[in-house]
């Protein structure tokens, strides 16, 4: 995935060179990625980066004028056009397409740049005339930091496993977290799978001198947001739209082709409404089963076709159901855990949505961040499959969890969720293309605090916003059947069919009884899952896991490494996996986590962590890109 990785800490200079070459070696996934170092022995810093080409921050590393201030950047910034040319006004002369104009606005603003950065990002300024290093991340912490400290220094990386790859003491199962992992489907408070192996918290900037304590320091609080006055109906709605207006048209500028990626809700219509683009000029696309035409393919295909933009279709086919071993091995390694084997569905639909566009624009986030939508809570896995002593570790999540939702809701999935649940798909998508979302703008998250109470649960905000931004689109209900102006009787007796249809999905796939999966089991030869497949949801894991993947899941889950793992009970397990694959039982959530935690296992503590899909010789030798003070 692209982000940086390094090295804060005087050491020798030879072995600090071979370290962080094998640390951005084990972030090279992709051909298309290139990458670079810096070192400075005087401050006692060895670091590197990775970057798609063409992107945002493909212009590394960013030098002023005078060659005493160095930036290392990974992310975006969506500036106001104003801030960049108050910059080319006092002289600065940059690329205005890429990220080059940011090392000049930390030249004029000191540290107080990072407060005027918008988006999600992480990076290093390396201050020459003040002998200083500051590591530092975006506000919400979706562009995560990994980092261990030990008495020779602090090890940083956008990815755990360049940290393993070096420390062979963090190389170890944390099972606090694993227990997280298991019920919650991430782990909390910014720690990792791995012991000794944390991450930086949102808005951090980390100061590092020679000789100096390290100063961790924040350059922002959320409780600025948190104290603003509740707005009105009508002022919430006015300020929307003025703010929406202003801020949507930066997520659109760079030299690389944008394309929208449309569900049938109402966060992507916001987008393609207001979209600053004629006719014909901006490729949309969706994502859609193999069973039949989901909602969201049905109405993003009337929603583009009333924007006049092109749109096609994503369908996860039987092309991918022969790839998912490889792509869910790499799912997991790309995301260091955090993103359990069902990403294998965002690796495979990204990866043809880079053909269509390297930067995707999407409304993901936006229910969470406009109608406070939380993700997840603890879930325990059926009974007996893990050992008693290990059980509890699971047992003792809810009660870390309900400390972390005390306060702002809005708080939690800002600056807690993103972070922690969401960011495992944010790596596994950004490792495709460029993911672009305005819901994560600083203008738009800081007026969602403002949302009167009447509206924060409601998509009417939304949906108002839609009709004055393309009036034509008011007319399309969502996929949930809702609309602006709802039509008497109508409008109810869709949302209610669309509201059964999802229910009745997820009632046959992830949440089927136990009781009705052994009469589904009779029903087999009819196919019954072409009934109910496939009408809101593209995976459809409990029917794959039984039929197309049972192979796999067999493979690994019997297998005797697995069998023998101490988290684990043996005899449970294979009745467990027995029972699904034979179509008595529904174990879908418990053989997606069972997946997850053994490949986590097997990828980044059994073995050398060469990694999957990973290819050395795409990487130029780092070591020899750097000198003291050299730049490549």
């Amino acid at each position: 995935m692209p982000g940086i990785a390094g090295i804060i800490g005087i050491g020798p200079w030879t072995e600090r060179l071979m370290a962080v070459d094998a640390m951005v070696n084990r972030m090279m996934h992709e051909r298309f990625y290139t990458s670079g170092a810096y070192a400075n022995e005087e401050l006692g810093l060895w670091a590197g980066w990775v970057c798609p080409r063409g992107t945002f921050a493909d212009c590394l590393p960013l030098w002023n004028e005078r060659k005493d201030i160095c930036l290392i950047f990974s992310g975006e910034d969506f500036a106001d056009q104003a801030r960049i040319d108050a910059l080319r006004a006092k002289g600065h002369v940059f690329n205005p397409d890429d990220a080059s104009y940011l090392v000049h606005q930390y030249e004029e603003a000191g540290s107080g740049f990072l407060a005027q950065l918008d988006g999600c990002f992480s990076g290093l300024v390396v201050d020459l005339r003040e002998q200083k290093v500051i590591l530092f991340n975006d506000r919400f912490g979706v562009n995560r930091i990994y980092y261990h400290e030990n008495r020779d220094g602090l090890y940083f990386s956008s990815e755990a496993k360049s940290l393993l790859k070096i420390l062979p003491e963090v190389r170890q199962l944390d099972f606090q977290s694993l227990g997280e992992l298991i019920s919650c489907g991430c782990i909390l408070q910014n720690r990792t799978a791995f012991t000794g192996v944390l991450t930086m918290p949102g808005g951090s900037a980390w100061e590092f001198s020679p000789g100096r304590p390290v100063r961790k320091s924040v350059y922002f609080k959320r409780d600025a947001w948190e104290q603003q006055p509740v707005l009105s109906g009508s002022d919430f709605h006015e300020k929307l739209e003025e703010t929406w207006a202003r801020v949507l048209p930066r997520y659109f500028r760079g030299r690389e082709p944008v394309g929208v990626s449309l569900t049938g809700g109402v966060d992507s219509r916001m987008i393609l409404a207001w979209a600053p683009r004629g006719a014909g000029a901006l490729p949309c696309y969706t994502f859609g089963s193999r069973y039949r035409d989901c909602a969201d393919v049905t109405v993003s295909r009337k929603v583009a076709r009333i924007c006049r933009q092109p749109h096609e279709v994503i369908t996860l086919d039987s092309e991918f159901l022969s790839r998912f071993p490889s792509l869910a091995e790499k799912a997991i390694f790309i995301s260091d855990g955090a993103m359990d084997v069902t990403g294998s569905i965002d690796l495979y639909v990204q990866e043809i949505a880079r053909r269509i566009a390297p930067v995707r624009l999407s409304g993901t986030y936006g229910g969470e961040i406009l109608r406070r939508l939380v993700m997840f809570k603890p879930r325990a896995p059926a009974a007996g499959v893990l050992d008693p002593e290990f059980t509890r570790f699971v047992e003792a999540t809810p009660a870390t969890y309900a400390q972390e939702m005390v306060g702002h809701r809005l708080s939690f999935t800002a600056f807690k969720q993103a972070p922690w649940y969401q960011t495992g798909k944010f790596t596994l998508e950004r490792s495709q293309l460029t993911l672009r979302t305005p819901y994560f703008s600083n203008d738009l998250v800081a007026l969602a605090y403002q949302t009167p109470p009447e509206l924060v649960s409601s998509i009417e905000p939304s949906l108002r916003l839609i009709a004055d931004g393309n009036p034509a689109l008011e007319n399309v209900p969502t996929d949930r059947g809702l609309r602006l102006r709802p039509i008497a009787g109508l409008t109810r007796v869709a949302n209610f069919y669309q509201e059964f249809a999802y229910r009745a999905e997820y009632a046959y796939d992830y949440g089927m009884p136990q009781w009705l999966a052994s009469v589904d089991k009779a029903f087999a030869p009819f196919h019954m899952e072409r009934l109910f497949l496939g009408r809101h949801k593209i995976g459809h894991f409990r029917v794959w896991y039984r039929d197309e993947l049972s192979r796999y899941v067999k493979e690994m889950l019997l297998d005797s490494r697995t069998l023998s793992r101490p988290h684990f009970r043996r005899s449970a397990l294979e009745e467990a996996v027995q029972n699904h694959l034979r179509g008595n039982r529904n174990h879908t959530v418990e053989i997606t986590k069972l997946l997850t935690v053994e490949l986590i296992q097997r990828q980044f503590i059994d073995s050398s962590l060469d990694g999957v899909g990973a290819g050395d010789e795409r990487v130029g030798s780092v070591g020899t890109a750097c000198g003291a003070g050299a730049v490549e």
